[in-house]
């Protein structure tokens, strides 16, 4: 087997290159297209909220768009 040398930088760029097609491909195996299981508004805000991990000028957008749309009813 041969030793190859290559700098430090392109060696950690070769590495985040590998680790996003890994993440790209994993996601590429889900259902990306499948529906929400829920199409309440007030069941999703709950759930974002009781994450801790939102802030609230957040999930007042959120509530917005989903109000705006089609597929989620109140």
């Amino acid at each position: 087997m041969s030793t190859i040398t290559i700098p430090k930088k392109e060696y950690q760029k070769l590495v985040e290159t590998r680790l996003r097609y890994e993440y790209l491909r994993q996601a590429m195996k889900e259902d990306i297209f499948v529906s929400p299981p829920t199409k309440k508004i007030g069941r999703i805000l709950a759930e974002f909220s009781s994450a801790k991990k939102y802030s609230r000028p957040f999930l007042k957008d959120l509530e917005r768009g989903l109000k705006r749309s089609s597929y989620f009813s109140s």
